[in-house]
């Protein structure tokens, strides 16, 4: 939501009664129990059953003289009795969070054996505690049962005191008693639910952005990966076959040593100058970057002409006019250069290689054709298709990135191919 002034306005808060000083310190509280009731859980329930004896046991142990027992409204029994049966009452409240169900049915049991002798006591709360429990920490079907066997219990209490109170005013109360514990056991079962799937979403949404951060870290790397095999994988290649004509020529022709090293050292300070601007994408965010232009299709006649130094017969024909669009023309010179490459690495300097780029209909076609080494046989295992390396698999990449496929393959004369085409107005997608 935005102000009328355009700025963005704070988030409102739906309630402001999570806010007030009181609930924020209860929550705090409780925080802190939960913490100690994981590390230490019979705690917990040992404070539970403490409390509920001092509370509704103890009291019935010093009623003497209860004017309802006087009357004989109710069945007065020795203390041990009634110890016996309060016993009955609280102790199953101990494993109420390990097995509730268990807990829940001594406890009823207790309750029955209590008013069929049609004794009153405080305790019988107890049977409240268990089905609260039960309904936060067991499942939905037992506690369809648990209501069951509570309401046949409170009936059975209601029959016994039938002739005493109004029947209709003890069953709305335990009814309603009963509609209070499951539906608080509810309530604190679907807000730890909540909170719980909220955690899960938290530590998956931490998990996937670690993830993507790992994605980006390794496309990252791939891209400099390419971006190095292309220029070192060239200029390696270029610098390795004039120094390999540089060393023939020593013998045959002296004076065309220094030609040979001289292209030798142009190519090398090429490469270097290349592999600087890659680099300065990778350091330190305070440290200038030296700027110089990326290659485009205006430098492929260069790129023939160094091909042509080590060796191999490059002819280059362009038609068409030709984006400015600098990413298309980048990836342009990386295919045509990476084709001329493979060509000097596989068929030799001894070899007659064509360049072609062209546009026609909105897309640039590009196409690099070599003869084939000399003197090579044309067999069923040099007429298949190499597994593709890193140049193949870049090549790939940065014709795919403006809707073009690689096309590779052998020619019927014995040589090799490498045709792409990539739109001049691509849907770029990662």
């Amino acid at each position: 939501m935005t102000t009328a002034l355009g700025g963005q306005m704070p988030p409102v808060d739906p309630d402001p009664l999570w806010r007030h000083p009181w609930v924020v310190s209860l929550s705090q509280v409780a925080r802190r129990l939960r913490r100690a009731d994981r590390a230490r859980p019979w705690v917990l329930d040992t404070l539970v059953v403490v409390g509920a004896v001092l509370l509704f046991c103890v009291p019935d142990q010093f009623r003497g003289g209860d004017p309802r027992e006087v009357a004989g409204v109710f069945t007065e029994l020795p203390r041990w009795g009634m110890i016996a049966l309060q016993a009955g009452l609280m102790l199953p409240l101990f494993v109420r969070r390990r097995a509730p169900m268990t807990a829940f049915v001594l406890t009823a049991a207790a309750f029955v054996v209590q008013w069929s002798l049609l004794v009153f006591l405080r305790a019988d709360v107890a049977v409240l505690i268990a089905l609260y429990s039960l309904t936060l920490h067991s499942s939905l079907r037992r506690l369809l049962w648990a209501s069951a066997i509570t309401i046949a219990a409170f009936t059975f209490a209601v029959i016994r005191i039938a002739g005493i109170v109004s029947v209709a005013e003890i069953a709305f109360f335990l009814v309603m008693a009963m509609t209070a514990a499951i539906a608080l056991g509810l309530v604190v079962r679907i807000r730890r639910s909540q909170l719980a799937a909220l955690r899960d979403r938290a530590a998956r949404l931490e998990i996937e952005r670690d993830q993507r951060t790992l994605l980006a870290v390794a496309g990252e790397r791939a891209r400099v990966a390419r971006e190095m095999h292309d220029i070192l994988g060239h200029n390696l290649s270029v610098i390795i076959r004039l120094a390999d004509g540089g060393a023939y020529a020593v013998r045959v022709h002296p004076e065309r040593t220094a030609q040979a090293l001289t292209l030798i050292g142009e190519t090398g300070r090429e490469a270097l100058n290349d592999l600087r601007r890659t680099l300065g994408a990778l350091r330190d965010e305070t440290a200038v970057p030296e700027l110089s232009p990326q290659p485009g299709i205006a430098d492929v006649d260069a790129l023939c002409e160094r091909f042509r130094a080590a060796g191999p017969r490059v002819s280059y024909r362009t038609a068409g006019e030709f984006p400015a669009d600098r990413g298309l023309q980048l990836a342009a010179y990386r295919i045509v250069q990476e084709a001329l490459t493979n060509t000097l690495k596989h068929a030799g300097p001894d070899t007659d290689a064509r360049v072609s780029l062209e546009v026609v209909q909105q897309r640039l076609r590009i196409q690099v054709e070599d003869t084939g080494p000399v003197d090579v046989p044309l067999t069923p295992e040099t007429t298949a298709e190499s597994a593709p390396g890193q140049g193949l698999i870049g090549m790939r990449e940065r014709a795919a990135l403006y809707g073009g496929v690689v096309r590779t393959g052998r020619t019927p004369a014995g040589g090799w191919r490498v045709q792409t085409e990539l739109d001049l107005a691509p849907q770029r997608t990662p």
